[in-house]
C-alpha cells in the first residue's frame, strides 16, 4: 500500500468517508493527456514569482489555452491583490468541504481561472496529510477539461512548498540576481532532489538588466547545483528589469494586460509560447494521472 493510499485509509476510518476517485457508482474523468501542470517556485520572496505565475497564465489563456492559476501560498496568499479582486471564497474554503473547487474559482483576465488562497489562516499554513488529499481529489473532481494548470507556491522549503512543488509534474525556479536568491534557489532544489527525488528543474531568471547579466545568474546557480548535486538544470529564460511592473502592481493589474508591449511582457509571451509549444514532460517519480499521486511522502499522517 502506497503513502496515498494510507492517507486515504486514514481519512475513510476517520470521517466514514471514502475521499478518493473510485467510490461505489463514481467513474474516473477522462482528462486531457496533454495536461501541464507546472509549479512555479523560489527559494526566496520577493522575486517575483506570483507576478510571474500571473502573467504566464494570461499569456496562456490569451493563446487559446484553458489555464487555471492556483494560488498555493496558504499562508500569504496575494494573487487575489495583484489582481484587484475580491473572490468570496477560497482554498480554506475547499479543505473545509464548505464549496468544491468549481464554487471557489473567479474568472480572471483573459479568460484564466483563479483558484484563490487565504491569506493569514493559520490553520492551512501546514496541511494535514487529510487535507492534502481532500484537495488533490476535489481538483481531479473538476469538470473543466484544461490545458495547463499553474500553482504559485509559496517561497522556501517549508512542508506546503514542497508538497505544491511535488504536485506538479514540472518545477520552474523563479531567481534574481541578487546572491540571497541564488542560495536560496539551491537550497530549494536540494530539498525537493535529495528528499523528494524532483529531478528536473526550469531556471527563470527574473528582473535581470540584460541577457548577459542573466545567463551569468544561471551559470552560477547551475555550476552549484551540477557541482554538489551532480544534476543539470535548464535555461528557461529571463524577464529584465521594467519599471512598467511598478506602476501595474499599484494599479493591481497585469503587466501584460496593460502594458503588453514592455520588455517585461514580451519576455513572458515568448516563455508562454515555448511553454505551450512543449509536449508534456514528467520531471518527479511516480504515475502522472492527473496529479503526481506518488508525491505524498513524508507528510502529515
Amino acid at each position: 500500500m502506497d503513502q496515498a493510499e494510507t492517507l486515504r485509509d486514514i481519512k475513510r476510518r476517520t470521517t466514514g468517508t471514502d475521499s478518493g476517485n473510485l467510490v461505489k457508482g463514481k467513474k474516473e474523468k477522462a482528462r486531457n493527456p496533454d495536461i501541464r501542470v507546472i509549479a512555479i517556485t523560489s527559494g526566496k520572496g520577493g522575486v517575483g514569482k506570483t507576478n510571474i505565475a500571473a502573467n504566464i497564465s494570461y499569456a496562456l489563456s490569451m493563446r487559446g489555452k484553458k489555464t487555471l492559476l492556483l494560488d498555493a501560498d496558504t499562508g500569504l496568499a496575494n494573487i487575489d491583490v495583484i489582481l484587484g479582486i475580491t473572490p468570496k471564497y477560497n482554498l480554506c474554503h475547499i479543505l473545509t468541504g464548505e464549496k468544491t473547487v468549481a464554487e471557489a474559482i473567479v474568472k480572471g483576465p483573459g479568460g484564466m481561472m483563479i483558484l484563490p488562497a487565504s491569506s493569514g489562516i493559520q490553520e492551512i499554513t501546514e496541511m494535514s496529510g487529510g487535507q492534502k488529499l481532500t484537495l488533490l481529489d476535489m481538483l481531479e473532481d473538476f469538470d473543466e477539461d484544461l490545458d495547463f494548470m499553474l500553482i504559485d507556491t509559496g517561497a522556501g522549503i517549508a512542508g506546503n512548498v514542497m508538497f505544491f512543488n511535488m504536485c506538479a509534474s514540472e518545477i520552474i525556479v523563479v531567481v534574481s540576481p541578487e546572491p540571497t536568491s541564488l542560495t536560496d534557489a539551491y537550497a530549494l532544489i536540494k530539498v525537493l532532489y535529495k528528499s523528494h527525488a524532483a529531478k528536473r528543474f526550469m531556471v527563470l531568471v527574473n528582473m535581470s538588466r540584460d541577457a548577459s547579466e542573466a545567463s551569468a545568474v544561471y551559470r552560477r546557480l547551475s555550476k552549484a547545483v551540477e557541482h554538489f548535486l551532480k544534476l543539470s538544470v535548464e535555461y528557461l529564460g529571463f524577464i529584465p528589469f521594467d519599471e512598467s511592473v511598478k506602476q501595474v502592481i499599484k494599479r493591481q493589474h497585469l503587466l501584460m494586460e496593460v502594458f503588453p508591449s514592455s520588455k517585461a511582457s514580451v519576455h513572458i509571451a515568448k516563455i508562454a509560447e515555448l511553454l505551450s509549444r512543449q509536449k508534456t514532460t514528467t520531471c518527479n517519480p511516480g504515475t502522472i494521472k492527473f496529479f503526481n499521486r506518488a508525491i505524498i511522502n513524508n507528510y502529515d499522517r
